[in-house]
């Protein structure tokens, strides 16, 4: 994992991890990855995100992916990330935790990818987790204009944890 010259940030919402599939085995920082990309992400300038929020992720498999990415966008094919942001809630709730939503990461995509990229697979891991997570906290990409200012913010987040910009690197497939 990376050193950020600028440290680590102390906050950031609760993040809740499953690691679905033993593929993960070949990556045991995971959960170190995933947390402090999503710190960084949830303390970026650019994102509104309460203390009090939580979100769970998924580390799993092509086969799980591509049930989801079936289920819920009608497309009968793995992918590397997706982002479930969760329904708004009604009414002031001070006390409770703010659900986010959910990210699922399947590992073969992922590592192929990181290959067909040169890219490290941590690196690549960190790109998708902050890209999972501006999605549930409101950015999209389904707009040239959008697009943009996610991939600006994507690496604004990821180079303060010390990542190269991801898009600078051949053909992205997020």
């Amino acid at each position: 994992m990376k050193n950020s010259p600028l440290g680590s940030p102390q906050l950031g919402p609760a993040v809740d991890i499953l690691i679905e599939s033993e593929a993960w085995r070949m990556l045991p920082e995971a959960e170190d990855i995933v947390r402090l990309a999503i710190a960084f992400a949830a303390t970026s300038k650019a994102v509104i995100c309460r203390k009090k929020s939580v979100l769970a992720v998924l580390l799993c498999d092509d086969e799980t992916i591509e049930s989801l990415n079936a289920r819920w966008r009608g497309q009968e094919k793995p992918t590397n990330v997706l982002s479930f942001p969760a329904p708004p809630l009604r009414g002031d709730m001070p006390y409770e935790k703010i659900p986010l939503g959910d990210i699922a990461i399947a590992y073969e995509t992922l590592s192929r990818e990181a290959s067909e990229q040169s890219k490290p697979v941590s690196d690549h891991l960190s790109h998708l987790v902050v890209h999972g997570f501006l999605h549930l906290v409101g950015y999209d990409h389904h707009e040239d204009g959008e697009a943009e200012e996610m991939e600006r913010l994507e690496c604004d987040i990821l180079g303060r944890i010390g990542i190269a910009d991801p898009y600078a690197v051949g053909d992205v497939n997020i």
